[in-house]
């Protein structure tokens, strides 16, 4: 047995198929497995990567806003699934409209100087910036089955403070991104960013939508905000 076991050792380095090559050569197995998944996404599948990390993101957001409010206790339950759902199907819609926008900004301003790349940021907060704004706000009012005028009131009432947020964030952002990223990255950075500014747009989304049956904090524990009301 002793001199099988000399002899397999034997030939395992004389074939290089060591502890060692094995290890290695698992290891570059990974890479290069990482890499073609990657030539994938960022390039026969980009819609498909640019939908699904939109609406994972937007979702992803939602649950640090949530996790938020519920270590503030200003939430009952930890998650709220059904508004988590909504968020990702707005998130999964807005994902085309950031694909083709940014693939067609770059085909008709293909440069990378100062001039085109403020024009770009222009065009974004002047233009796309507003609609999405605007089509985030019904989309989720729609998926909350709000009736159109409470939508309107809605947007009316919240669309200032995103909109200035807007500007202090993608200002930077589009800057750098318009600058310096290649295209086919371009919108899962944005994406990235996005993660963030959605945990903001949650938060103004859902900050007057707080279940109205919750206790008021009140010597009268019992009492809810409906009751009051009716009071």
């Amino acid at each position: 047995m002793l001199k099988l076991h000399r002899e397999i050792r034997t030939l395992f380095h004389r074939t290089g198929l060591t502890g060692n090559a094995f290890s290695n050569s698992s290891r570059e197995i990974s890479g290069n497995r990482l890499r073609n998944i990657g030539r994938l996404a960022f390039g026969k599948y980009l819609l498909s990567t640019n939908i699904i990390s939109s609406g994972v993101l937007m979702w992803l957001g939602d649950v640090c806003q949530q996790e938020i409010e519920f270590r503030q206790g200003k939430l009952e339950k930890r998650y709220d699934y059904a508004r988590m759902s909504r968020m990702f199907i707005v998130g999964l819609g807005l994902g085309p409209v950031h694909h083709y926008y940014y693939l067609y900004i770059a085909k008709i301003l293909p440069k990378r100087d100062l001039s085109t790349v403020l024009i770009k940021i222009g065009l974004d907060q002047f233009i796309v910036s507003p609609l999405c704004i605007v089509g985030f706000f019904y989309s989720m009012g729609a998926l909350e089955q709000k009736p159109l005028q409470k939508m309107n009131e809605e947007i009316y009432k919240k669309f200032i403070n995103v909109y200035v947020m807007d500007w202090c964030i993608w200002v930077p952002t589009q800057f750098l991104n318009f600058y310096f990223i290649p295209v086919k990255f371009q919108v899962f950075y944005i994406n990235a960013v996005t993660m963030f500014y959605n945990i903001f747009l949650s938060f103004i989304k859902h900050v007057d939508q707080k279940d109205e049956s919750r206790p008021i904090e009140t010597p009268f524990s019992t009492m809810t905000v409906s009751d009051e009301k009716k009071m």
